[in-house]
């Protein structure tokens, strides 16, 4: 599944071309991609098409595209005006990728596409691609941050606006958002009796962290992951947070992290941190860090990865 580092490369990339765009039509191949919408293909297609986009932000896996107001009036049933407003969601699930393409193009597994008026690139059709349909496209009201603070990510163009997505409000400030209060996550952290693993893929705790990053960071911070969260001293917890971030940091610099064709960027291409990782993946391979064999034992469906000599339990 896409995490904090795949999820941003593809946000990243969509920027330049999504920003202040128009769309022009949508074109719903597949209705089972609306899962989340909360309507029929018709209804999405009348409230998109002639929408603005002003940029992409994301929180933890979460992308949105928020909606320029008055692009298009958009009326409730009682004939009045929205009074929220309103974004492009977007959730990759397990094998949800955003791709650019020429206009016109899509291939057997493109279950939406947009076609957009770009400032900078001209038409371009943004394909929403999904072999599994886990993932999904919505239409979704913009509620005001619970710190009133900027609701996510939006890189270059930072977006200043305290509101978030009313599906996304229940997901936690990931481990690189500049508003992350740290001091009061380490408490948090610290109040959990669950194993600290669980507690880093907990997305109301911290978002982004999955299975891959939660290995690699533990592994960096010597710590295993079956430890209770409660057991680690503040110290130790921010020096854990530490290792998620320049975990993190390190996954986005080499575009993320790619075992298969599932997961791409904008353009289609792989990430390679893969070839930089310590412990994910590693089972029966040295320690890069001692030398004995990296463990692999099934967790919650499906491994985690340690060195049981320098994380012991």
């Amino acid at each position: 599944m896409p995490e904090l580092p795949e999820v941003e490369v593809v946000r990243h990339g969509l920027e330049p071309a999504v920003t202040g765009a128009r769309v022009l039509s949508v074109d719903v191949l597949d209705p089972r991609a609306l899962k989340r919408h909360g309507g029929d293909a018709d209804n999405f297609e009348r409230w998109l098409t002639g929408r603005t986009l002003s940029s992409a932000v994301r929180r933890g896996k979460f992308l949105w595209f928020p909606l320029a107001a008055g692009a298009v009036t958009e009326r409730d049933d009682a004939g009045g005006p929205a009074p929220e407003p309103q974004a492009l969601v977007a959730h990759l699930g397990m094998s949800g990728q955003m791709l650019l393409r020429e206009p016109g193009m899509v291939d057997r597994l493109t279950r939406i596409a947009v076609l957009l008026d770009s400032p900078g690139h001209g038409e371009v059709q943004l394909n929403f691609v999904d072999q599994r349909l886990f993932g999904s496209l919505a239409r979704d009201v913009l509620l005001p941050t619970g710190d009133g603070a900027p609701g996510g990510w939006a890189g270059r163009r930072r977006e200043d606006a305290a509101v978030i997505p009313s599906q996304v409000a229940h997901i936690a400030r990931d481990a690189l958002d500049p508003a992350l209060d740290m001091p009061a996550l380490v408490a948090t952290i610290g109040r959990k009796a669950s194993a600290i693993k669980r507690v880093l893929l907990d997305q109301t705790v911290v978002s982004g962290i999955g299975n891959i990053y939660a290995d690699e960071a533990l592994w960096a911070a010597r710590i295993h992951g079956e430890t209770p969260a409660s057991r680690l001293d503040p110290a130790t917890v921010e020096g854990l947070l530490e290792a998620v971030r320049s975990v993190l940091r390190r996954a986005l610099a080499e575009g993320g992290t790619s075992f298969d064709a599932q997961y791409v960027n904008v353009n289609g291409a792989s990430g390679y941190f893969a070839h930089s990782l310590n412990a994910y993946g590693q089972a029966g391979r040295p320690c890069p860090r001692c030398g004995e064999p990296i463990v692999r034992e099934s967790f919650m469906n499906r491994g985690s990865h340690f060195c049981p000599r320098c994380q012991r339990a």
